[in-house]
């Protein structure tokens, strides 16, 4: 329903408060403490007006229902280029933001683009290739979780986001894309600089123009050397059709699917471990249902993490087309909003007075995650499946793992976009004498 027009139940209910009578609320780059700075938002009202690095306007939506009423709207757009700021020059190219905003793929598009964007996407990730993905994906776990036993045996302490969260989906997404070995610690420094919310304006420009060097390279081999990867496959649909994706788009799209592919499922698997090593009792209810219904239990899991502790903090969302009103404040055209996934997934309207527990056998986890709308993303399956079985294995290999240090003194990422940790220290068995 469009957001402008009959208000929906949700919206109804929601304070409607003018906008000149809520208070700006300035976004920590750093990402210090996300749900601390939820909880302000939350407090401040449905309808936020925030300040983004540098001080640029958005506002943010910290109700589950509205937001989603505004993602499922065909009022407001999705193309940066419409952005009020972008239009009038306020946003500089670099801006710590900006490989968070300005790209060329299926999320920034609209209607027919959006669609012809998305589609060869969605015809590669079907649900019969992700189960013929499963026996690969499962053996490089297997592999991962098999170096991790060599940390195991005098009660080292190991680095889990170093040693297992970032392998996997790392070459998960480059074998599913298409990128040699060599190209893959490059890419991943790109990705990580993208999401920092603190890169400075040099690394910026720099970090823009070696995504376009390194996977224009990739391109260029997959037309001379295709093979049953998602950069071939793109590549032949637009020699079958050269209006189906331009040189940009093409690029946009790979570099879409690996940035997300990886960076996402990196925090979703971190913040799944630290859940379950940070809540004894449901991580004993885990191992106990696990033993007679493995994927339903692990299903659970991610899903309950996802809902708790969303791995995309923070995603800008759309921008109005024209003045739209929220429960009662109105967001002018060409004006940002921001999705606060990690806000929504604890939003005690929709999830209960309990949504800010970690609960696995909630009975109500449609949760936004992976966004909602017509922009949904396209790879939450990958994502899920991936997850799933990385974190079976991890806890059924090392079923009395404990965290090294006090969670307190874990440390984010630097991010707005990022909800995880820098590190994430354990023991992989305790019971062995150092």
């Amino acid at each position: 329903m469009p957001a402008h027009h009959q208000p929906t139940p949700s919206a109804r209910r929601a304070d409607t408060s003018s906008a000149d009578q809520i208070p700006v609320i300035t976004l920590d780059p750093t990402g210090a403490d996300h749900h601390e700075e939820a909880a302000r938002l939350r407090a401040a009202g449905p309808v936020v007006p925030v300040l983004l690095p540098g001080n640029v306007p958005a506002w943010t939506i910290t109700r589950h229902d509205l937001l989603l009423d505004v993602l499922n709207s065909p009022d407001v757009s999705k193309d940066w280029r419409t952005w009020t700021c972008v239009r009038n020059g306020v946003i500089p190219d670099d801006w710590s933001l900006t490989g968070m905003l300005k790209v060329t793929n299926m999320v920034t598009a609209d209607g027919a683009a959006h669609q012809r964007l998305r589609r060869p996407v969605t015809r590669y990730l079907t649900a019969r290739r992700l189960q013929e993905m499963r026996p690969r994906i499962t053996t490089l776990i297997g592999d991962v979780v098999d170096t991790l036993s060599t940390y195991a045996g005098n009660a080292e302490i190991v680095d889990l986001r170093q040693h297992f969260a970032y392998p996997i989906p790392m070459q998960v997404i480059c074998e599913l894309v298409g990128v040699p070995e060599a190209d893959r610690p490059v890419l991943r420094q790109l990705v990580e600089s993208i999401f920092r919310s603190t890169t400075p304006p040099h690394e910026v420009i720099q970090t823009q123009a070696d995504i376009y060097r390194v996977l224009g390279q990739i391109v260029q081999l997959r037309q001379e050397q295709p093979g049953p990867d998602l950069a071939s496959d793109l590549i032949a649909i637009q020699r079958h059709d050269n209006a189906a994706l331009t040189d940009d788009e093409l690029v946009g799209t790979l570099w879409l699917m690996i940035a997300a592919g990886h960076e996402t499922t990196v925090s979703l698997l971190l913040n799944a471990i630290r859940a379950l090593l940070t809540h004894p009792g449901q991580l004993i209810t885990v191992q106990e249902r696990a033993h007679t219904d493995p994927h339903r239990t692990w299903t659970a899991v991610v899903e309950e993490t996802l809902r708790v502790d969303a791995p995309i903090g923070n995603f800008m969302a759309r921008y109005p087309r024209t003045d739209i009103t929220i429960a009662g404040v109105t967001i002018p055209a060409g004006d940002a909003i921001l999705a606060p996934y990690s806000l929504l997934g604890r939003d005690p309207d929709h999830f209960g007075h309990d949504a800010h527990l970690f609960d696995i056998s909630r009975p109500n986890v449609r949760h936004l995650a992976f966004g909602g709308g017509p922009h949904a993303c396209p790879g939450a399956g990958l994502a899920r499946m991936e997850a799933a079985l990385a974190l079976s294995a991890l806890f059924t290999r090392f079923p009395a793992m404990q965290l090294a240090v006090p969670d307190s003194t874990l440390t984010p990422i630097a991010s707005l976009f990022s909800n995880s940790v820098q590190a994430l220290p354990v023991i992989l068995n305790p019971g062995t004498p150092a």
